[in-house]
């Protein structure tokens, strides 16, 4: 499994958020205590927003610990919007095109989770992609996949449909021909005007998350582990959750993919 942090707000420096906290993303690369593998040292990435609609992107498949132009990077980027990822691979290989946030002009998208069986199911996957989209097929991970059929699915128009829609495609998929645990989801994405974050999974047993609104530097926090020990406002995303952070607040919807709606047009 793999943590991720993201922000929207008032711009601040990305290091308040990825190095400077106790228990910044940078640390839980190292010492992550909500997941199964406490090292996440599988590539690292990030994803900001300025001024052009696209973000910007920096990823390495160094371990996040280890690498000084994140750090130089992080205290240098100031921005109202942006997204970190340190991975932790579930099967597939430590590589630049595999490494988080993935970005399609103004989307980007992170993920911690899995498609159960994904190395069995993965050709049936990527022909879910359309061909307008295919070219933007880096990777070989099941969270890009996820991201592609997303956008195809409608993103631009639909952001909560379109997720629903992508993920039960793959969760069926799984449940055909892949393996337990079919979905486990806790993923953000962004347009670069609102931050969207998602908590789901087949079983019991859905990715942490939480968010938390800081008055100091007034903006939203969305993490996969609370960023100080001794903060005790952070609140937890219940599983079956969508959530929109806007300028507008703090949106919460329903997330249970219709299986059954899926498998008919399928």
């Amino acid at each position: 499994m793999c943590r991720w942090a993201a922000y929207i707000g008032a711009p601040i420096f990305l290091s308040e958020v990825v190095t400077d906290p106790k228990h910044s993303l940078v640390h839980q690369s190292q010492c992550a205590t909500e997941c199964q593998t406490a090292i996440n040292a599988d590539g690292f990435g990030l994803a900001w927003y300025g001024d052009r609609e696209e973000p910007g992107l920096y990823r390495d498949v160094h371990p996040a610990w280890s690498d000084p132009n994140l750090r130089s990077l992080a205290y240098q980027v100031k921005s109202g919007l942006f997204m970190a990822h340190v991975r932790a691979s579930t099967g597939t290989a430590t590589s630049h095109n595999n490494c988080h946030p993935f970005a399609v002009g103004k989307w980007s998208f992170m993920h911690n989770g899995q498609v159960g069986g994904f190395g069995m199911i993965r050709k049936d996957a990527d022909m879910m992609i359309s061909n307008a989209l295919y070219d933007s097929r880096k990777g070989a991970t099941d969270s890009e996949a996820l991201f592609l059929i997303a956008l195809d699915e409608g993103l631009d128009a639909d952001p909560h449909g379109a997720m629903l829609r992508a993920a039960a495609r793959l969760q069926i998929l799984s449940e055909e021909k892949g393996a337990t645990p079919h979905m486990r989801l806790a993923a953000a994405l962004s347009d670069g005007q609102s931050l969207y974050a998602v908590r789901y999974a087949s079983d019991a047993q859905a990715p942490s998350l939480y968010y938390r609104w800081s008055d100091t530097r007034n903006g939203w926090a969305v993490v996969s582990e609370p960023l100080e020990t001794d903060e005790t406002d952070w609140v937890e995303v219940p599983p079956g959750c969508w959530m929109r952070f806007s300028a507008d607040g703090v949106e919460r919807s329903c997330f249970a993919p219709d299986l059954h709606r899926a498998h008919k047009v399928a």
